[in-house]
């Protein structure tokens, strides 16, 4: 797993937090100093606790569930979908449909819909409808791949979330707590760590910062994902070894059964001999 260091992150300025009069006290454990009336954050605990957060996002993904990853930030979306994708997981780069973890099964509903706006179109049902009808179903089937297009391979709640800004997906963040789910998240000087898992102090605003932390978290999963496998190869493997060893025993039973009815033979004629 790659290692995350001090100076990756200054030069990625992951320390710079908000204004002073802006910050929420119970980030004080993760603030170093004030300069300027700026708080700077303390990159050695970011580093400690990128490897913490990165470590645990390796064994869900090693048991092969699934993380979930939050950002509608303009500046960090393309960030987000691109990390996500590389290492397969599903995300919410657009707005957080209220109720996605709480009301899931209705957001598989929706979908769902999209399937069968597909299936439409592969079984020439299209052509027996009318242009209007079939702009109004490409526009609603276009909403939905915007919205939930991301989730469509989530068939069940995750078992994580990533989430970049606690303040701005703060609704995302209550949902997950409220079902019990980890939540791993960046969190700035200005938002409230109390409700995360896996605090990361750092500057969530930063394209830099965020790319950096996002890097170390999803190689990790990465390597979860690849260890899954092997062991998934090394499994029948296993399995075989076994199978072929139940198939010998009795055999060796059968040799054993056998010299002891050889022995006891022997004996007879010994007996019988000596009569």
């Amino acid at each position: 797993m790659s290692r995350i260091t001090f100076d990756t992150l200054l030069e990625a300025g992951a320390h710079f937090g908000h204004l002073k009069r802006k910050w929420n006290p119970a980030m004080a454990p993760y603030i170093f100093m004030e300069r300027n009336g700026i708080h700077i954050i303390d990159l050695h605990k970011t580093a400690a606790m990128t490897e913490t957060a990165a470590e645990a996002l390796k064994q869900i993904a090693k048991s092969g569930k699934k993380v979930l990853f939050v950002s509608t930030k303009k500046q960090l979306k393309d960030i987000v979908a691109e990390k996500a994708q590389s290492v397969g997981m599903p995300y919410v780069i657009e707005r957080w449909p209220g109720g996605m973890l709480t009301n899931f099964p209705t957001i598989r509903k929706a979908v769902k819909k999209m399937a069968t706006i597909d299936k439409l179109t592969q079984d020439g049902t299209y052509s027996n409808l009318s242009k209007r009808e079939i702009l109004q179903i490409s526009r609603q089937r276009a909403k939905l791949d915007k919205n939930l297009g991301s989730i469509a391979d989530l068939t069940r709640l995750p078992s994580a979330i990533f989430v970049v800004d606690v303040m701005k997906e703060h609704i995302a963040v209550h949902e997950a707590n409220r079902l019990g789910i980890p939540v791993f998240a960046i969190v700035d000087t200005n938002s409230n760590p109390n409700n995360v898992d896996f605090v990361i102090p750092a500057n969530d605003d930063a394209t830099k910062s965020v790319e950096v932390i996002l890097d170390a978290c999803c190689a990790a999963i990465a390597e979860g994902l690849e260890e899954r496998k092997v062991e998934k190869v090394d499994a029948p493997e296993a399995e075989g070894a076994e199978e072929n060893a139940e198939k010998r025993a009795p055999r060796r039973r059968t040799t054993k059964a056998r010299a002891a009815k050889v022995a006891d033979a022997a004996e007879e004629a010994t007996e019988a001999a000596a009569e």
